[in-house]
């Protein structure tokens, strides 16, 4: 089984933004070194289904696609490319590109067209700001009008949210009736040794991962009953329910369903919105406007459950993530092959 890891670039940005907005210029000046000069074209023969957008408004267009390396990433790029093809485009595929801030150069120098990304990755990493915005339309607003300055469109966002959650198994759901962190928070401190928790040792230091959500919602879970390990063994000892009751998650990975666990609803709204958008470069938009209707069914269907699916094929089955977003995209009716 392969690992669904975000890269630090995605999340782990407050502690660290400082230092990767320095780093951003070094990155794009070595665009070169991380495969953004060179990709390879899409060759897909498809064409629109009756759910996409109809006819072939990029006829003619040449556009490239990008993301970042991680599954869900790599999967959203592959999808906007194969999108772009049944409308008419050749597409060269720059997807995978690593960190954060490459596949950001890329769309916003232009080496790139567009990129599926995160509204709170915009708002944190890329723009500097601190304090997430709890309404996740508002969010993405403020990242729309904020990022033009930089030659960047956001369309509108999709429902897909891939951000920190609390999960456990059915049988410890059950047991203990936890339905939300506010549920967490009220056993915590009725009988604080009800409870243990696993975690990755970043989340465990992160003002926006344990003790930040401790302080919002006022759980009083002892010191010696957060375990700190790798991702993987968090969804492993969570689904066992053993040393683990509750693991940290997050919402669109595979494994959730996989290892059949309950994600507890942040009820508080505590963790920023990092919902799926695409990032088009302003330039590319103005020369080819049709982009944006030609995406927006897409993104409209993208949700957690779809994500989760999506991943969970790449990861837990070892599926190629260019045939999960084909088949994705026929099943759904947006296009249809030969």
């Amino acid at each position: 089984m392969s690992t669904h890891r975000i890269p630090d670039g995605r999340r782990g940005t407050w502690p660290r933004r400082a230092a990767l907005l320095a780093t951003a210029l070094l990155t794009a000046a070595a665009l070169g070194g991380c495969g953004l000069v060179s990709g390879s074209a899409m060759s897909d023969t498809v064409s629109p289904g009756p759910a996409g957008y109809p006819g072939r408004p990029l006829k003619g267009a040449q556009l490239t696609v990008t993301s970042k390396e991680f599954t869900e990433q790599i999967v959203l790029g592959q999808i906007m490319g194969i999108v772009f093809e049944a409308a008419g485009a050749t597409v060269i595929d720059k997807t995978s590109i690593q960190g954060s801030i490459g596949a950001r150069e890329a769309v916003k120098s232009g080496t790139a067209d567009a990129a599926y990304e995160y509204t709170g990755t915009g708002w944190i990493t890329y723009l500097g700001h601190t304090k997430p915005i709890a309404d996740p339309q508002r969010q993405w607003q403020v990242v729309r009008d904020e990022d033009r300055k930089n030659g960047i469109v956001w369309l509108p966002p999709s429902k897909l949210n891939n951000t920190y959650a609390l999960a456990l198994n059915t049988a410890q759901q059950k047991k203990l009736g936890l339905h939300t962190l506010s549920d967490v928070a009220r056993l915590s401190r009725k009988d604080p040794g009800a409870l243990s928790m696993c975690v990755e040792n970043e989340f465990a230091a992160r003002n926006d991962g344990y003790p930040g959500m401790a302080r919002a919602y006022g759980m009083k879970i002892p010191a010696a009953s957060i375990r700190k390990m790798t991702g993987g063994v968090v969804y492993t000892e969570t689904a066992e329910g053993g040393t683990c009751k509750l693991g940290e998650v997050f919402t669109t990975d595979g494994r959730i369903k996989a290892m059949n666990l309950h994600v507890l609803a942040d009820d508080k709204h505590f963790f920023p919105n990092y919902n799926a958008a695409p990032e088009i470069n302003a330039e590319s938009l103005k020369k080819h406007p049709e982009i944006a209707e030609v995406l927006a069914p897409i993104t409209k269907a993208l949700d957690n459950s779809v994500a989760q699916r999506l991943n969970r094929q790449v990861d837990v089955d070892g599926q190629d993530p260019h045939k999960v977003a084909l088949d994705w995209l026929v099943e759904a009716g947006f296009v249809k092959e030969g």
